[in-house]
Order: structure tokens, then sequence, then C-alpha cells
């Protein structure tokens, strides 16, 4: 698959939104609030992740994705009843409302490229679900994580955001326990560790797949 870039003559999404930053306000959320959304209006992620979810029939959570910077977020980008989305850090957005958006050509050719980012990570979490064995799924989403929300150090790549088990259950579709089970093991191997700071630290794997992140 090839890599889409943006030209050098179109702002970055990041540049867009330090402009809008002097004639909006930031809207700040703590972790673990709940972010409103509607149908009306886009969020843009200044800063921070994000968790979106739906709910099934029976009640239980099914999550769908998370969202870091310059990431999009509303309920115009699903179809689904119930979509949630709960912030995993403190964060702070940007809210657009269509006109703005439609009003900017810069602004929908950032936007549209990020989405083309969420997709590809959903696609990714589909392939990754696919995959027989457990710890072959868990050892793809840590490798997902680091790819997409990663900080390279030394300790190895740091995820900004820190996840419960039973979230990454979630996401890999199995039980808490049996996820505990094997994060266990491939923290014996050395796949990854939990730093003094409690976040997750990943040697991702050098013959993962998954293609270049985006530009925005």
């Amino acid at each position: 698959m090839q890599m889409l870039e943006v030209s050098q003559n179109d702002l970055s999404l990041q540049d867009l939104l330090v402009r809008d930053c002097h004639q909006k306000t930031l809207r700040s959320f703590k972790a673990g609030k709940q972010i409103p959304l509607d149908t009306k209006s886009v969020w843009i992620i200044y800063r921070g992740y994000v968790q979106v979810s739906t709910l099934q029939p029976s009640g239980d959570e099914s999550i769908l994705g998370f969202l870091g910077s310059l990431m999009p977020l509303s309920l115009k980008l699903s179809f689904l009843e119930t979509y949630e989305a709960v912030a995993l850090t403190d964060v702070e957005l940007l809210q657009f409302s269509q006109e703005e958006i439609d009003r900017s050509p810069e602004l929908l050719h950032a936007i549209n490229l990020q989405m083309i980012r969420s997709v590809r990570q959903i696609e990714a979490l589909l392939w990754m679900t696919g995959k027989r064995l457990m710890i072959d799924r868990l050892r793809g989403f840590l490798d997902l994580l680091a790819h997409e929300f990663g900080q390279q150090t030394p300790e190895g790549v740091r995820i900004d955001f820190r996840l419960r088990h039973y979230q990454i259950a979630n996401a890999v579709g199995t039980t808490r326990v049996t996820a505990t089970r094997f994060l266990r093991e491939l923290r014996e191997q050395g796949v990854f560790h939990v730093g003094k700071d409690y976040h997750m630290y990943i040697q991702p794997d050098s013959e993962s797949n998954l293609i270049a992140p985006l530009s925005s």
C-alpha cells in the first residue's frame, strides 16, 4: 500500500489548529470524563488521547479504537446508535461546525487525511483480531499502540496513555483473565515492560507489516 502524502503547499492540520486557537476556545476534559458528541459539529483533538466505544444489546461495551492528537471526533463519523467517547488522559479539543469545515478546503483536506488514519487503525484492529492465537493478537495490539501512539525513548516505545487489562482484553476480543495471562507471558519475553511512571514501554516487532503513519 502506498502512503498518501501532503503537498508542501498545504497547511498541516497542526498549523491550522494553531491558527484557529487564537479565534476559538480550547475545551478541556479530565481523564475519565465522557466527551459530548453531536451530529452538527466535529471535535479535533488538540492534545491528549480519547477512547471511542459502543454498547452491545447485551449492555457490554465494545472498544472501537483510540484517537490521538489531530484526529477528528463526531457522531457524524459513525452510523452506530450508541457511540461514546471518553478521555483516556486530560484532553484539549477544538470544535468546528460543518459550515466552518466546508468554508476551509485546507481544513477539510487535513481532516480527511486524519479520517483515513482512523480507518487504517480500524482495519489493523480487524486484522489483528482475526489471528487464531490470543498471544499473537495481543502482540499485534501492542505493535499497533507503538505504531500509532508511541514515543521513542531509550527504554523502548512509550505509550502516553495507560490502559487497564480489561480495556486491552476488550480491544482484542477476550476476557480480562486471559489477557492478563498472556500479557504476563509477553512481559517475560521482553516484548514490553511497565516503567516507574506506570506507562507501558514496548519493543516493537521489526517484522510488523503495519505501514508508515500518514502525514498530517
